[in-house]
């Protein structure tokens, strides 16, 4: 196992994004005077934590928006408050979205400019704000993407898996049958596979993951990203299931990644070894089902072999 744990060099001056906002003694940051917008819909994406992770663009943009749309108003306030900027600020979330979106689409026809923030990280990656880039493209007005900080994207670097090819799967099911029932169908994908997960659920999920993915499948766990305590953990599904059982549930926004099903060789008999005691168990669906997420292999392929077998 080969656990990696780091933070910043600077983190002692780089306040979390839930912190007091800006660093002691430091100079705001003012955005260009005279900055203009064309109109349109602007998906600025903010940081994850560590406040210094914001591009000049999106100060500039958050500066000279007719006004900001964020999840959270408290949390937007601070991070703006940390640069100088004095916009206005109103709600958009899941709650008030549907009753929302057609005042702000109006605006845009009128020629506004409107900024979208989410509490932290990239717009429209899990949280409602799609729904209003969706309805205002489908009205014909321009969305401008301002790419930044990604939690998924972050914990992919830091993880040392395979980043050629990756998926994003968002948030696993909270109940155990309907996340082994959604793993599965991810089981035979050749790429990284990328979830968020919270603290009280990781335990439970990776001991899900590591029944339907293969308990040898390589993985990581990346938390508090960019914040002071960061931290990614590798070790096989197997491995980090019973680390944070034993641990207990740790803090903070969690990115869970799987590596892709190995390549390696695997004899006819072992499989059939596997698939013959599997059978004794459960029914053919479920038991090719079971081996092929074990050895990585195609479940048609699996269940031809557990038909074979059946009728010999």
């Amino acid at each position: 196992m080969l656990v990696v744990m780091s933070s910043e060099k600077s983190s002692s001056k780089a306040p979390d994004i839930r912190g007091k906002g800006r660093v002691s003694g430091e100079p705001k940051t003012a955005p260009r005077a005279g900055q203009s917008l064309d109109a349109g819909l602007y998906i600025v994406a903010t940081p994850i934590g560590n406040l210094r992770d914001i591009t000049l663009r999106a100060l500039d943009t958050l500066a000279a928006a007719d006004e900001v749309l964020a999840e959270d108003t408290r949390v937007a306030r601070r991070l703006l408050d940390a640069h100088n900027i004095r916009a206005k600020l109103s709600p958009y979330h899941d709650h008030n979205g549907a009753r929302r979106r057609p005042e702000i689409l109006q605006r845009l026809a009128q020629g506004e400019t409107i900024a979208l923030i989410s509490d932290a990280g990239t717009p429209l990656v899990s949280d409602p704000g799609w729904k209003l880039a969706h309805d205002a493209l489908e009205a014909g007005h321009r969305v401008f993407p301002l790419p930044g900080a990604s939690a998924l994207l972050a914990g992919l670097v830091a993880s040392g898996l395979p980043s050629d090819r990756f998926m994003f799967c968002g948030f696993l099911p909270a109940k155990s049958a309907a996340r082994k029932k959604q793993a599965q169908k991810l089981a035979e994908i050749p790429a990284t596979l990328i979830f968020y997960e919270s603290g009280p659920r990781l335990a439970a999920s990776l001991q899900d993951l590591s029944e339907t993915l293969g308990a040898e499948r390589d993985a990581a766990v990346a938390r508090e990203l960019t914040k002071l305590f960061e931290e990614t953990r590798r070790d096989t599904l197997d491995g980090l299931a019973a680390h944070y059982a034993e641990a207990g549930p740790p803090k903070g926004e969690i990115v869970v990644l799987v590596g892709p099903p190995g390549e390696a060789e695997v004899s006819q008999q072992a499989i059939d070894d596997a698939l013959s005691n599997a059978l004794k168990r459960h029914p053919l669906k479920q038991a090719a089902a079971d081996i092929a997420a074990q050895f990585g292999i195609p479940k048609r392929d699996v269940y031809q072999r557990g038909l074979a077998l059946k009728n010999e």
